[in-house]
């Protein structure tokens, strides 16, 4: 990678001010906070995310605007050329081509996700102004290790000397672990609970607290509980960096319009028009253990007004069990799924048996939706359980990512 950045002319050299993001659970929601807010205060940003959902476009975000087919297909002719062979992996050439074009095209600020880990990610070749990471949990343990504490190791690695890294709530084993990473670089780490926190209000109002002040913000526009802590930690990354455009009015304005796809989305094209009128379907794209548990404490909370219906379709990687766990107690119904062109999914009868025979054969989306049982009162229908199902699940009811 540092080898094909050099014949590049050093692109990671020549980038607006780096924000770097890690963790398992919520770092495109945080990326996707960083961005609502900057741009609030007038600011260009570059994004970098993956894995893509229905276009590979969608992981270069532009000074605001995804990359096009003609400037990407340049910038991996560009790196193609000039790699000339060497070994490199797929995504090293990716993050190549995304650092060639954030270096080509003038912008404010770069919010640059980690891709799998963060020691040995790609990205990590950068020197931010501040680090983020978010909810840490048990997921590519093949990759990463398999305790807690060793994949938090993984994660802190993007922690840089001297530069601030702040950090969401944490079990107790992975915060020790950046807590003790920290203290070894010389980093400042403003934890969740110590140097700053967030607390929801009755009315959906943010309560954000560091030792600055206080700030009193708007609902986020990303649905869940879990999005308190992803907005939290954008925040305190921001006000731990304090650039000059950050203002209260912005950080309001960013919370009050961040988006982000396949993350608690309300869908409302083709697939929502196959349900009575009155109902709702929505799309989460959480696959592991800990957006299980995020995942059931919404149900438990915020979908408790009426009956809510899971179709869950999954990576054949993932620890299915761990998934459900938390939602089974919460469905009126759960139907096992797999899409024609989803990546790698796990087979139906596999689904079922993780649930222990709570969930039933549901077929495709289509299938699955046109059989829930429709005589009750309006109810929800949640999609879920893998990224590549979210993707194919966009694709059907014409709502791709923009």
């Amino acid at each position: 990678m540092r080898d094909c950045l050099a014949k590049l002319g050093h692109p990671e050299r020549r980038l607006p001010p780096v924000i770097h993001v890690a963790g398992t659970n919520g770092k495109g929601s945080t990326s996707a906070f960083l961005r609502a807010i900057a741009e609030a205060a007038g600011l260009r940003v570059h994004v970098y995310t993956s894995p893509h959902l229905v276009r590979f476009h969608e992981r270069i975000r532009l000074a605001g605007t995804l990359v096009s087919e003609e400037a990407l297909t340049e910038a991996l002719e560009h790196v193609e050329r000039v790699n000339a062979g060497a070994p490199i992996t797929v995504f090293e050439v990716t993050t190549a081509v995304a650092l060639h074009l954030f270096a080509s095209v003038p912008a404010d600020l770069l919010v640059l996700e980690v891709g799998l880990g963060g020691r040995f990610d790609a990205t990590n070749v950068i020197d931010p102004v501040a680090t983020a990471i978010t909810s840490i949990s048990m997921d590519h343990m093949d990759f990463l290790g398999d305790t807690l504490e060793k994949i938090a190791f993984e994660k802190a690695g993007i922690i840089k000397p001297g530069v601030p890294c702040a950090t969401g709530a944490q079990a107790p084993g992975a915060a020790a672990v950046l807590r003790q990473v920290a203290a070894d670089q010389g980093a400042p780490l403003l934890a969740r609970g110590e140097a700053w926190d967030v607390a929801r209000q009755p009315d959906g109002r943010l309560r954000w607290q560091d030792e600055a002040g206080v700030l009193d913000l708007p609902p986020p526009a990303l649905a869940g509980p879990h999005q308190a802590d992803n907005a939290g930690i954008a925040i305190a990354t921001l006000r731990a960096w304090n650039p000059d455009w950050l203002t209260a009015e912005a950080i309001a304005r960013g919370l009050a319009t961040a988006t982000w796809p396949a993350r608690m989305q309300r869908l409302t094209g083709r697939l929502s028009a196959l349900l009575p009128p009155g109902w709702e379907l929505w799309l989460d794209g959480g696959h592991n253990a800990g957006a299980g548990v995020v995942l059931g404490e919404h149900l438990r909370t915020a979908f408790a007004d009426r009956p809510c219906h899971l179709l869950v379709g999954m990576k054949s990687s993932k620890q299915a069990s761990e998934f459900l766990a938390p939602l089974i107690p919460q469905a009126a119904t759960l139907q096992a799924i797999a899409e024609p062109g989803q990546h790698l999914a796990m087979p139906i009868e596999a689904i079922i048996a993780a649930s222990g025979g709570a969930a039933t054969a549901g077929g495709t989306v289509e299938q699955a939706l046109a059989a829930i049982p429709k005589d009750g009162p309006p109810s929800r229908v949640l999609i879920c359980g893998s990224l590549y199902l979210a993707g194919e699940v966009l694709k059907l009811d014409g709502s791709p990512p923009r």
